[in-house]
């Protein structure tokens, strides 16, 4: 090797096309090939793994603001999405460092290969602080992103495939990320040194609706005594109801509220109809505004990461939240018996919904967590509080 050659810089590997003509090189990892997303950034330092099996992910591509990701490597147990034999709904990620060997006792296998497993596509070497800026002036770009390991891109095309793409608005992608069929959950959170357990008896029968849900989500519902029962997203009201729960839970989810609302607003608004409690989270609260008369909006930047501050009007205290949406309920469409209950500190949008006389509420944040902190977790004792409630008096 000549001193000419050591010098020399390796041709990158991958590349993220921004709509708008920007092209930014970097080196390439997991699958191989090219994706068409938006791209959002997640300010979380924990928690990759779940962030990009997070079914709300799907449609995006993730840039991590924290700058080691990869290093404590993959398992089985930190796993979020429900169906692991879909393809992913995340369309790749991106790294500020490269993926070093894992160094954790519960790692199973390399970030790198798992990703490749998973069929993301992801890109490292990338300035994430100043991804991160501009996206936080000028709004979340669509863009591609490729990874060809020979270094040949067709740079035009993969411009005009980023320009092209329409963007998540008007798009309904919870019938990617729902489950097939309707299935039982048991499992309850996990504990150091044992893993996940099993719920005993149920106090409580909760059908849950799929729209893209979480694990962690439903192992805290079973760890507070809920018998729950897993839907797809396009399960009508009637066959809901003819479960006789004692109340229903609207999960979180990807793509647009709207969108998916063709078909899930008419279902809720029966539920609400029903008198039955209702407990929405994500997509499932900002759906659940749209049953109710209001409207939703798509947000600029919007919110990714597990360092939220949100305030509880109706106990007054602040709450560190986990975060993962784009859109929001727009707080001056809500009708005058809707109150709104939670507010995030960061920009003052909206962040939770109760119905006045009525045991229904939800919250835009993840109160599971996973990752994130477990301040919010009071939110499922009060769902259980509420069908508590509905049942003595019924």
């Amino acid at each position: 090797m000549t001193t000419a050659d050591a010098w020399a810089v390796p041709p990158a590997t991958a590349l993220l096309v921004l709509a708008d003509g920007t092209v930014i090189e970097g080196r390439g990892l997991g699958a191989t090939g090219e994706s068409v997303a938006e791209v959002c950034f997640n300010t979380a330092i924990t928690g990759y793994q779940e962030i990009l099996t997070d079914p709300s992910y799907a449609g995006q591509i993730v840039t991590f603001t924290f700058p080691h990701v990869g290093n404590v490597g993959v398992n089985e147990e930190d796993v979020e999405t429900i169906n692991m034999a879909s393809a992913s709904g995340v369309r790749g990620a991106v790294l500020k460092a490269d993926v070093t060997s894992p160094s954790n006792y519960r790692a199973a296998r390399r970030f790198d290969d798992w990703l490749k497993a998973r069929g993301i596509i992801g890109i490292s070497g990338i300035d994430t602080r100043a991804l991160t800026a501009r996206i936080r002036d000028l709004g979340v770009p669509n863009a591609v992103i490729a990874h060809h390991p020979d270094g040949t891109f067709d740079i035009e095309a993969l411009k005009a495939k980023a320009a092209a793409w329409p963007g998540l608005e008007g798009m309904d992608l919870a019938r990617d990320v729902t489950s097939g069929q309707s299935m039982t959950w048991t499992q309850t959170p996990w504990a150091w040194n044992e893993g996940y357990g099993e719920r005993g008896a149920a106090e409580f029968k909760v059908v849950a609706i799929d729209y893209g849900v979480k694990r962690n989500i439903l192992r805290l519902l079973a760890e507070a005594g809920c018998d729950v029962t897993l839907v797809p997203a396009e399960t009508s009201a009637e066959d809901i109801l003819a479960l006789k729960p004692d109340g229903v839970f609207l999960s979180n989810g990807p793509g647009d509220p709207a969108a998916t609302g063709d078909y899930a607003v008419p279902t809720i608004r029966s539920l609400v109809a029903s008198g039955l409690p209702v407990f929405g989270i994500c997509l499932g609260h900002q759906m659940l505004a749209l049953a109710l008369g209001g409207k939703t909006l798509k947000m600029h930047q919007g919110h990714h990461g597990a360092n939220h501050p949100v305030h509880d009007h109706t106990t007054g205290k602040v709450e560190i939240t986990s975060m993962n949406h784009g859109f929001a309920v727009d707080r001056d469409s809500l009708p005058d018996d809707v109150e709104e209950t939670h507010v995030s500190l960061f920009d003052g949008s909206n962040c939770g919904i109760r119905v006045k006389g009525k045991p229904v509420f939800s919250v835009q944040y993840h109160p599971e967590a996973s990752p994130g902190p477990r301040d919010s977790h009071y939110l499922f004792q009060r769902f259980t509080d509420l069908m508590r409630a509905h049942k003595a008096a019924h």
